[in-house]
């Protein structure tokens, strides 16, 4: 049943809505164009990456930045950071990284830790902002603290590296051990490599075989690089095997 207007969508029970978003995905696409165009900010933001990732609806990244924009402007933060992926990365959009991380700093200081990670990466590599590592690993403990898994592998590759703080191998371990836990692939690939540092080999090739469960390809390749170079006892060819047994 089609949604004419903010109205109707109001009529519609917790059920209706739970209903509608478990339809499939071509289904789910129609309902929430249609909340997104009662103008509905939540909506514009979800239908805007459901637009951008082509789920349920044809891939179009010049449409899903105009939902994003829309939802930005009824200040959705989620929407505001995805305005700024967008310009970050060229989505639908010629890049633009200075116009990104104005979008990352604005949603970063509403409190949303993605674009606090976001704006933290641009501050490190000095991307379209002036580098500021200090200032970077300030947003991404701000992020680490709500939980952001990215965060917390980042902030432990500051202690790793000795950027803007001591080396600390012990720190770097924990926020690499808590990053894997929660999911991050860089996170799970980096306790991997610490732990088979360690000779804790069989834990290490478990980790490593989680990492290509949400890995980029590009991240993959260059992992599986460094695994095959490395002298770390199997990592060259269980370790590798591992990798790459995770990948969809």
């Amino acid at each position: 049943m089609a949604i004419n207007g903010l109205d109707e969508l109001n009529t519609l029970t917790p059920d209706d809505i739970a209903a509608r978003l478990s339809a499939p995905p071509e289904e789910r696409a129609v309902f929430m164009r249609q909340a997104a165009e009662a103008g509905v900010a939540e909506a514009q933001a979800v239908y805007g990456q459901m637009l951008l990732d082509g789920a349920g609806v044809a891939a179009d990244p010049r449409a899903a930045l105009g939902w994003f924009t829309k939802a930005a402007a009824q200040h959705h933060v989620m929407g505001l950071n995805m305005v700024g992926r967008c310009y970050d990365l060229g989505w639908g959009t010629a890049p633009d990284k200075r116009r990104a991380a104005e979008c990352y700093r604005v949603a970063a200081e509403r409190g949303l830790d993605w674009a606090m990670y976001n704006y933290a990466t641009l501050l490190a590599l000095g991307d379209g902002v002036a580098e500021d590592k200090a200032a970077a690993l300030g947003w991404l403990q701000k992020a680490a603290a709500m939980g952001n898994a990215k965060a917390i592998n980042f902030v432990g590759s500051f202690h790793e590296d000795g950027w803007v703080v001591e080396r600390d191998m012990s720190v770097a371990a924990d926020c690499y051990a808590r990053a894997a836990e929660g999911g991050d692939f860089r996170g799970q690939f980096n306790h991997a490599r610490l732990l088979g540092e360690a000779g804790r080999i069989d834990e290490a090739l478990g980790w490593l075989g989680r990492v290509g469960e949400t890995a980029t390809s590009a991240f993959i390749d260059k992992a599986a690089a460094w695994l095959a170079a490395s002298v770390i006892p199997g990592f060259a060819t269980r370790g590798v095997a591992a990798l790459r047994s995770g990948v969809k």
